[in-house]
């Protein structure tokens, strides 16, 4: 089993101590996110674990455990959110010159290759319009490039307390996720961009589509068998989202334990 660490809360950034005292446990119990009084227990022993993917805004604090989760031979990569939006739209996270710090330095121990960015989700507001996003994530791909070598990208969904979120405090959400010719048109500018940059891009869970960008997984099992030479065969997950292309996993953590503090996101 892939453990997903995770959709639901930002635990490299807030909950790496856990995380670790979980994994030296050899188990964690995951709450059903619907009904909190039905738990299940997941195997973090190695011989129940594929691999780790962890999803984070700031991996700094999980670093200094890299090399104890090395040692127990657990193959691992790392999802890591950059967009450089107003800071009102994302109140506590990392500068981008911060991102470019821990890039830097989680390459420098793992490789670029085992990092991959998500620009995600693209939102339009008012001051994150068109012409922000093309330029934004043309800045974003030249500063990260060096330290990434694949790129994620999706649009804006509209799950019903993000959108009251943005509603109070003013943001117009009727076209939060763009128009398609929006999103055509962005696309096409981002895959120019992450070509330019040398960088692979894929979309998450996007009807939309522009040459150069190929439907992706942020959980690839693809990826880790090409890392790790695994031999993991592909099962889309099915709780996920109907286009998300994922391969089934064990998320873990809990909703709402994030601090970041980001509007548009529905884990918050």
């Amino acid at each position: 089993m892939i453990i997903s660490a995770s959709r639901r809360s930002d635990i490299p950034a807030f909950h790496s101590a856990w995380f670790m005292e979980q994994l030296r446990r050899g188990r964690v119990v995951v709450k059903n996110s619907f009904r909190p009084a039905q738990a299940r227990t997941v195997s973090l022993k190695k011989q129940n674990v594929d691999a780790f993917v962890f999803w984070s805004r700031d991996p700094r604090p999980l670093l200094a455990h890299l090399p104890e989760i090395d040692r127990g031979g657990f193959p691992y990569y790392f999802l890591i959110t950059v967009t450089g939006y107003p800071q009102p739209l994302e109140p506590a996270v990392p500068s981008t010159a911060e991102a470019v710090g821990f890039f830097g330095a989680l390459a420098a121990a793992i490789g670029r290759r085992r990092i991959i960015w998500r620009y995600d989700p693209v939102l339009f507001t008012e001051s994150t319009h068109f012409d922000f996003h093309e330029h934004n994530f043309s800045r974003l791909a030249v500063l990260l490039a060096p330290f990434t070598a694949r790129v994620i990208v999706s649009f804006f969904d509209p799950y019903a307390k993000v959108l009251r979120r943005l509603q109070k405090l003013g943001i117009e959400t009727a076209q939060a996720a763009g128009t398609p010719e929006q999103q055509l048109g962005l696309l096409s500018h981002f895959a120019a961009s992450a070509a330019r940059s040398g960088l692979e891009i894929q979309s998450c869970a996007e009807a939309a589509l522009a040459a150069g960008i190929n439907p992706g997984k942020c959980i690839d099992e693809g990826l880790l068998n090409k890392l790790f030479g695994l031999n993991l065969s592909y099962r889309k997950d099915p709780a996920q989202r109907k286009l998300c292309l994922c391969q089934q996993s064990a998320d873990i953590g809990s909703y709402g334990t994030c601090r970041h503090g980001c509007l548009y996101c529905y884990a918050f």
